[in-house]
């Protein structure tokens, strides 16, 4: 969208900190939000048990790592997810049942909450993700560092003459990085620990009311329709070269069927 600043980072003035108030909440609480991550990777890598409660515990918390064909392909193999909510949708009997804690707080912190996501993401070490841009201007993205082996990084933001990353960053347990995604980034973790970061997708800062709804608008007609709740309508110019093809009997089908 036209007219909007465009920096890597955000928050990092406190004129432009206060313009997000709820970090700091959010970082006052990022404790019970590790702690419940970390009780579910326990119990889901456990292998002193096989029980079914054990075997249904995995298969619930693996059910948003998979992402599409484009998404696995950008982020790499060593990059998943925990989805809480997807292009707007909270899984919210998944959330009250693993992560109620985790739901609640996010809920609760009046976070303008953007159409894209909430989700807790993975990058398995000695892997890291290939320069990229999601060229979506309108969204900024919060980073909440809650497990980071020392040496973990991004990059965000090229010079557009020499293809240089101009700064980069590492996370911290317990701090929040704004991110602005639609500038090119990289992530790394070259340590052979699991690095574990929250991430929101929110509403750039001068968008407008009324912008905001439009674009929610959007993206919800595009999720009812790839999810099959809006049917697909054959284009007219369509029907008419089907019915051109079956020629004498289209003709006579439309006598019986107008």
């Amino acid at each position: 969208m036209d007219g909007l600043t465009a920096q890597p980072y955000w928050g990092e003035t406190e004129e432009e900190y206060n313009q997000f108030p709820w970090v700091a909440k959010l970082e006052e609480q990022s404790y019970i939000i590790r702690s419940e991550l970390e009780s579910k990777l326990r119990a889901a890598s456990s292998s002193s048990s096989s029980s079914s409660s054990l075997m249904e515990e995995q298969q619930q918390l693996s059910l948003f790592r998979g992402d599409s064909a484009w998404q696995s392909q950008v982020m790499g193999a060593g990059w998943s997810a925990i989805r809480l909510q997807r292009m707007g949708v909270w899984n919210v009997e998944f959330c009250e049942r693993h992560f109620p804690q985790t739901y609640q707080i996010v809920r609760s912190l009046n976070i303008p909450l953007a159409v894209r996501g909430v989700c807790f993401a993975r990058q398995e070490g000695m892997s890291g993700v290939a320069p990229h841009s999601d060229g979506r201007n309108f969204i900024l993205t919060a980073h909440l560092g809650l497990k980071i082996p020392t040496g973990c990084w991004i990059k965000v933001g090229v010079d557009d003459v020499t293809r240089n990353f101009v700064s980069q960053r590492e996370w911290e347990e317990g701090k929040i990085l704004l991110l602005d995604t639609s500038f090119e980034h990289s992530t790394g973790n070259p340590t052979k620990e699991d690095r574990h970061v929250l991430i929101i997708d929110f509403w750039h800062p001068e968008l407008s009311e009324a912008e905001k709804a439009a674009l929610s608008f959007i993206y919800d007609l595009r999720n009812q329709f790839e999810s099959g709740k809006i049917p697909f309508r054959t284009p007219e110019s369509i029907k008419k070269q089907q019915k051109q093809s079956l020629g004498l009997f289209a003709s006579i089908w439309d006598s019986f069927t107008q």
